[in-house]
């Protein structure tokens, strides 16, 4: 088989498998993915504004728009005015989303640690730099 063409098997096969996790995990709460996205951005970055989160999340910022209607409806983020500009808002995580950030970043350090157990320490250090490097250009 051509390597290319292995390769995107493979990474087609990764991302669905990831996918399907994700939605399993994330359909145990009340949260939709892409909340469940912003969430994550917010928890591991803290507040920024909506361009900046929209960055983030490689999205535009009318999809962020609604995401964070969701989560403010929700409970689990605020939108308040930006000090230095009144147009912006920054948005920042409740308790209630902080909680559910700790938790669902939980299932991710399970998930990795469920991927680590299958290689070996060299193999963890190359993956990692594949997907570093990877992440960098994409």
């Amino acid at each position: 088989m051509d390597p290319i063409d292995e390769l995107n098997e493979n990474l087609v096969e990764f991302f669905d498998r990831m996918s399907s996790w994700e939605q399993s995990v994330i359909q145990q709460g009340k949260l939709n993915v892409a909340g469940a996205h912003a969430i994550e951005k917010l928890g591991q970055f803290g507040s920024m504004s909506m361009k900046d989160l929209s960055k983030a999340l490689g999205v535009t910022t009318g999809t962020t728009t609604i995401t964070v209607d969701r989560l403010e409806k929700g409970g689990y983020a605020v939108r308040e005015r930006a000090d230095n500009d009144r147009r912006s808002y920054i948005i920042r995580l409740t308790e209630k989303g902080n909680d559910a950030y700790l938790d669902h970043h939980r299932h991710h350090l399970s998930f990795a640690k469920e991927i680590a157990a299958l290689l070996t320490d060299e193999e963890i250090e190359c993956f990692t730099a594949v997907l570093e490097k990877i992440n960098k250009e994409i």
